[in-house]
């Protein structure tokens, strides 16, 4: 379902207070106690989609990629009070369209969305590895 009183932008700069209050919001486990960090994966991140109602900041897809072999989805978060209308789903169908068929899209899950992921389209994979930042 689309939400048509929410309109979709691509790359617009976005304030770290609004993204901030879209994470707490959200419940994502983020460092929203530390902006300069929230800032700083903003401006090195090479795709961001972003969901509005109005003026307010409602969701927000965070990517990293090269737009023709991988994409790395680091954030999807839709403010609670707008979840559940296909906002988030609306999100991930935007990076696809700006990443191109030739693109994987790849994620780590949230513990608590890892059921989400399977309905819009995610398959699970087993054979993922990572090293935890430190800080």
């Amino acid at each position: 379902m689309k939400n048509p009183f929410i309109i979709y932008r691509t790359n617009k700069p976005l304030h770290t207070a609004d993204v901030i209050e879209v994470y707490k919001s959200a419940n994502l486990n983020r460092p929203v106690h530390d902006a300069d960090r929230i800032t700083e994966m903003y401006h090195h991140s090479n795709l961001v989609i972003s969901a509005w109602d109005g003026d307010q900041l409602v969701g927000v897809a965070r990517s990293l990629t090269d737009f023709c072999y991988c994409c790395y989805l680091s954030d999807l978060a839709v403010k609670e009070d707008y979840q559940k209308l296909g906002i988030g789903k609306r999100l991930i169908e935007l990076t696809r369209e700006a990443i191109g068929e030739r693109t994987m899209l790849l994620l780590l899950s949230a513990p608590g969305a890892t059921e989400y992921y399977p309905k819009v389209g995610f398959d699970k994979v087993e054979n993922g590895f990572m090293i935890k930042r430190t800080v």
